[in-house]
Order: structure tokens, then sequence, then C-alpha cells
């Protein structure tokens, strides 16, 4: 039957693979049976074998997502260091899947294997650092939706714009500022003249302001620790 032959040269993993790169250039709601079937070259009837319903399809691809969260890392390293790497996988899956977001929103991460993975390691390095179970699980759900943020609300750029019309417009943002009456804003007008933040840079600023607030807060709890050095980028 063609449905059986359809079966047996499909995985799960492909149908996760294009659901995710359907849902990256068109935006989660173009996710559906019917279009993932024709990106396949299958009927929708072959994907439920896979599948059951879009609820499981949507927790397949966080879990697909979330699984670079959790990288290798070396147990003798401090704590800030380890969590630093985690957050840094976290942001880069975020940056390379506009999907991400939208997705993380909708899913039920509490299913997906590699979410439960990565919050279960960040209670571990948060313990390590003197919080409570119920403090690291706050400090964890607050990084995850302010690592969302840093992406989804990049400052002066629209939703899909690529890296050129994103740069046009802090360009014209920037003249904008730029000619208002510096007797009236001149930290405005200063900055405007300033040299653009690239993205890189705006990022690598977001995780340094992230964890230097979990460090401060850790710190407070056990008098006379100091932070170890940035891990270098």
């Amino acid at each position: 039957m063609v449905v059986a032959a359809e079966r047996s040269r499909l995985t799960r993993q492909a149908v996760v693979g294009q659901a995710l790169a359907l849902a990256d250039a068109e935006g989660l709601d173009a996710v559906t049976v019917r279009r993932l079937a024709e990106r396949l070259g299958v009927t929708p009837m072959a994907l439920y074998w896979h599948v059951k319903n879009k609820d499981e399809l949507f927790t397949a691809m966080a879990d697909a997502l979330l699984t670079e969260v959790t990288p290798q890392r070396d147990p003798s390293q401090p704590w800030q260091l380890q969590l630093r790497a985690m957050v840094t996988a976290l942001l880069g899956v975020m940056r390379a899947h506009p999907c991400a977001p939208a997705l993380l929103a909708t899913a039920d991460k509490v299913r997906a294997a590699s979410f439960t993975r990565a919050t279960d390691t960040a209670l571990d390095l948060l313990s390590k650092a003197g919080f409570t179970l119920q403090e690291g699980f706050l400090i964890a759900s607050q990084v995850l939706h302010d690592v969302i943020g840093l992406v989804d609300r990049q400052p002066v750029c629209a939703p899909g714009d690529t890296d050129r019309q994103a740069a046009e417009l802090r360009r014209q943002h920037r003249l904008a500022m730029q000619a208002l009456p510096i007797d009236r804003y001149p930290c405005v007008v200063a900055y405007a003249a300033c040299e653009d933040l690239d993205p890189d840079e705006y990022f690598e600023f977001g995780v340094d302001l992230l964890m230097a607030g979990v460090e401060a807060m850790a710190a407070r709890r056990t008098p006379g620790t100091s932070a170890p050095p940035a891990a270098s980028r």
C-alpha cells in the first residue's frame, strides 16, 4: 500500500526537521499536516504514524530545539561558567530559529525531555550558588524569558527583517534621534552619534547583564565570594 511504503521511508526526525524549517521560514501558523506532507512528498496520513496530532508535533519540535541547551560541560568548572554556557547555547538556538519564541510559548515544554533535562541542570547549578530550589526555578524561568526577549525584541528591528533591513532601520532611527533638539535631549543626541552596536555585541552584552544579576544575588548569599572571570568569547 502507498501509505505503508511512505511510512517505511519516513522518520520522525525528518518530520520534525521539516516542521522546524517551515516554521522558521513562514511562522508557526504555517505548520499544518497538509503543508508538511507536501514538503515531505507523502500523504497526510503517513505523518500520523510519527506524530499523533499538532500538540505532539510542537512538543517534538521544542524537544529538538532544546537538545543543544545542555552542552557537554566540565563539572569541575565554577557554576557561573557552566550556567553561562547554557545561557549562551540557549541564545544560539533562539538566534538560529526565528520560530523558537512562538514555539516555546505554545508547546508543552514539560513533556519535552530536553527542556526537563536543561531545567534540572540549571537547578543543580543554582543550588550550588546557594539558591533554594524554588528560587532556582524562578531564576531559570526568568532567564529563559529574558533570552527570548533579547531575540524576539531586538531594538529597532522588525520581526522577519534581514540583517541589511535591520541595519537600515537602525540607521534611520539614529538619524531621527540626531535631529532632536540637542538642548533638550543632549544624551540622546550624543548616543545617536555613537557607532552602531552590532548584533553579536548586543547579545553578548545581554548575556553579561543577565549573568551579572544572578551572580550578584548569589554573592549576597555567600559573603566573600567573587565571580570568576567571564568566559572568553
